[in-house]
């Protein structure tokens, strides 16, 4: 090969591109486990991982009819309906009605709490459970119960600083 080839300018042109679509590849994937993590992670706090991928699509497109967040998941209607229900039940999403200027039915449509206030939401819950198991001879009486006794697990949430970040 010399250096008057033209196969050679033609290798050299397309060396770029290969490498800029195998970094757009590993960025691509790299966000996929990036997001599966997150599922992954809000799937033990919010019991399944169909709620959590709810979570995450309301978290991306606050205002969403359940049609909305069904197609956007691939998730059934009927189990987003159901798993709604549920969050809206348990405070982890809030919803209103979508105005509209026509007649007809109004559908609701759902946002979901800030990543904070479930945060705080589930170590009240955990907190709670670590002081039954601290506990736990009080409550199966086996000891006798100081009612007056702090609880000895105490978990406190700071919000970060933007400095700190």
């Amino acid at each position: 090969m010399s250096a008057d080839d033209p196969e050679d300018d033609a290798d050299a042109l397309e060396e770029p591109e290969d490498v800029r679509n195998r970094l757009e590849q590993e960025a691509d994937r790299a966000v996929e486990q990036f997001d599966e993590g997150i599922v992954e992670m809000l799937a033990w706090v919010l019991d399944t991982e169909t709620r959590a991928r709810i979570y995450v699509t309301l978290r991306q497109h606050p205002g969403s009819t359940s049609d909305e967040i069904a197609d956007a998941t691939g998730l059934y209607p009927s189990t987003v309906r159901e798993a709604l229900a549920a969050l809206h039940e348990e405070g982890k999403v809030t919803r209103g009605k979508r105005e509209s200027d026509g007649a007809g039915n109004n559908p609701y449509e759902y946002s979901a709490i800030a990543p904070s206030e479930l945060v705080n939401a589930v170590v009240g819950d955990v907190q709670a459970e670590l002081n039954t198991v601290f506990n736990l001879d009080a409550h199966l009486g086996t000891m006798g119960v100081d009612e007056d006794a702090d609880e000895p697990v105490t978990i406190s949430v700071e919000e970060a600083d933007e400095d700190d970040e």
